[in-house]
């Protein structure tokens, strides 16, 4: 393994061991056994629905990883992938003495456990596993909480000495855990019902700089994961998606935390390899990630308060340290989307295609197998934190005060299953949550009538008329503007509506620029009459109790927008952002929880939000 290589489990046990207390407590009994579906994970066929051709909102988490994970079983973790999909599925479990749930159930789930020696921990652990009786299955069992650490230790400096863990390689091994784990999804999967798909995570971390992907399969999965101790570069993946592809399986990748990538993710110059951007390097990028994850628990990377100054929602779940708690990350240049937006558009006008045309996701990325994405009943980011005191205000001990529970993902398909959902993620009609289950679509078009809204089919006409989210508008001979539809409905769980923005990227003559406009918001509030900008909606947060109250704010927003200052001759990205009113950030519960003060370091409220997927306009050549 040499330099470029730390991708193994040491880059992500070191960004896991930042959200650890320094008491961390022994191993948790799993709720399952590590290597087979447990009890109830076959379903019961149900009646499939007939397809719905206006398309339903259904959300699910894209990004998680359980105990399979290398990182998260030395950290504690011991909840499994049976364990995942049962609370994905709102199901009760078990956890730090605890019966817990979620208390939305999701509609679909990826688990994207490492490809980095996946599974192979809990089978280490395992006294009657294939590596039994070795020192890795005295070290995982020992009782002694520092035994962890003494294992993160000995992995890390196993990973500097440029070593394999010969003994983890075992092919035979290698595959039975691969099919155990895919076959707990495939267990799970029940159409209409619940979608489970066959996941996991390539784990390119080269130098700490974040270029990881999940890949997601549409039906079954491959013979074996393709992993980054094979390559750390993006193009070597897309070979083995490409060959997936010819063997038969539909398979896509999704890149996430560009915020902390460096500004490796949206290098708008060169290739990982050095090699310049062509038309053909754009168009394989696009073919193999149509979408890009827009939050998670290592924070937003759709944009910086520094590259977006004057828009007032930019600072939210800000997280710019290096994995593995290194020097803060740079922002300035090939790290946030909006940003390679712009920088796309740039590189389409000069050779023809766009390699940064992503639409949006979001997921946790949490690494206890629990899809907490609700603020109030965040269990965690990593297996194992029992003092939720000490948690909150140590700072200097790590970051994890600074991860938040992550996003969801919105999909907007025919019916809930594998082909349906697949489909929706390839044609980007697609949006991503900050964790709330927001309701939120936007069509655009040239033709659609300006009280199409006041229409009781206007998403039939929409679609038939215009283009949904992830679409293109085709360029048009004369220069009238196209006009935008928005349309949100709050999550019952979760804060009324402040207002719903477009933010436009424009791009012409190799320069771009951005604006965010508000087009419908809450109540009778009037924007200012210099900046435009519509006030704050207010805040009703207690921060003692960690409540707020729903007296502000909508339940439904809709409106529509004509681009003003519509040029032909631009290329232009445009997408939606819907924002609540202020609620209670997950620290700020866990303070109320455990009576203790808040840390004045961490930020106390939040407004979540949601992201459409962009509408691109390109000029005719």
């Amino acid at each position: 393994m040499n330099a470029l290589q730390r991708t193994t489990l040491c880059l992500a046990l070191t960004a896991a061991l930042a959200g650890c207390t320094r008491d961390a407590p022994a191993p948790l009994a799993a709720t399952a056994t590590p290597h087979a579906p447990g009890p109830g994970a076959s379903m019961t066929a149900v009646a499939l629905p007939p397809p719905n051709p206006e398309r339903n909102a259904y959300f699910g988490d894209l990004h998680l990883h359980s105990s399979y994970s290398a990182d998260s079983y030395a950290l504690g973790t011991r909840l499994d992938p049976e364990a995942a999909h049962k609370w994905a599925k709102g199901e009760e479990i078990n956890y730090l003495g605890r019966t817990i749930r979620r208390k939305a159930p999701l509609d679909f789930l990826a688990l994207t456990d490492h490809a980095e020696y996946l599974g192979v921990m809990p089978e280490a652990a395992n006294p009657n596993g294939a590596l039994a009786g070795s020192s890795w299955t005295a070290a995982l069992n020992d009782p002694d909480p520092a035994a962890r650490f003494a294992l993160f230790r000995k992995l890390v400096a196993m990973a500097d000495a440029n070593k394999r863990i010969d003994e983890f390689e075992k092919p035979e091994m290698l595959k039975s855990v691969w099919n155990r784990y895919t076959a707990v999804a495939n267990a799970h999967n029940a159409p209409g019902k619940f979608t489970a798909f066959v996941a996991y995570e390539w784990t390119s971390a080269p130098g700490n700089q974040n270029l990881h992907r999940c890949v997601i399969f549409k039906g079954k999965g491959p013979e074996l994961p393709f992993s980054s101790l094979d390559s750390v570069d993006p193009e070597a993946l897309w070979t083995y998606l490409d060959r997936q592809r010819e063997l038969g399986l539909q398979v896509i990748a999704i890149p996430h935390n560009g915020n902390i990538s460096n500004g490796l993710m949206f290098d708008g110059e060169k290739t990982y390899s050095g090699g310049p951007i062509t038309r053909a390097y754009a168009e394989r990028r696009m073919r193999n990630e149509p979408l890009f994850e827009m939050v998670q628990e290592k924070g937003s990377s759709d944009t910086h308060p520094s590259l977006s100054p004057s828009d007032e929602f930019a600072d939210f779940e800000t997280y710019t340290m290096m994995l593995g708690q290194g020097p803060t990350a740079k922002f300035a240049k090939g790290s946030y989307l909006r940003q390679a937006y712009g920088v796309g558009q740039e590189i389409s006008a000069r050779i023809g295609a766009n390699p940064f045309k992503y639409g949006i996701e979001a997921g946790t990325d949490n690494h206890n197998a629990m899809s907490s994405t609700e603020e109030f009943n965040f269990q965690g980011p990593n297996g194992g934190i029992t003092d939720r005191a000490a948690a909150i205000q140590s700072v200097a001990e790590g970051t994890s005060v600074f991860n938040s529970p992550g996003g969801l993902t919105g999909v907007w398909a025919e019916q809930n299953t594998r082909d349906a959902l697949f489909s929706a993620m390839e044609r980007k009609e697609t949006f991503g949550t900050s964790g709330v289950r927001i309701k939120l679509r936007m069509f655009g078009g040239w033709d659609l009538n300006a009280d199409l809204l006041k229409q009781d089919d206007w998403v039939k006409q929409a679609y038939r008329r215009g283009v949904p989210m992830g679409s293109d508008l085709t360029a048009r001979g004369e220069a009238k503007a196209p006009v935008f539809f928005v349309h949100a409905v709050k999550d019952p769980d979760s804060g009324n509506l402040d207002r719903i923005q477009i933010i436009k990227v424009a791009t012409k003559n190799g320069k771009s620029s951005e604006r965010v406009i508000d087009v419908v918001w809450s109540g009778d509030r009037k924007p200012d009459a210099k900046t435009g900008k519509v006030p704050p909606v207010g805040n009703t947060v207690d921060l003692k109790t960690a409540s707020y109250a729903n007296t502000i704010g909508a339940a439904e927003l809709k409106g529509s927008w004509t681009d003003p200052d519509f040029d032909p001759a631009a290329h232009v990205t445009y997408y939606a952002r819907v924002v609540e009113i202020p609620t209670p950030r997950w620290t700020t519960v866990w303070a109320a929880e455990a009576k203790v003060g808040l840390n004045p370091k961490v930020p106390a409220i939040l407004q979540e939000r949601a992201w459409t997927s962009p509408i691109w306009y390109v000029p005719k050549p």
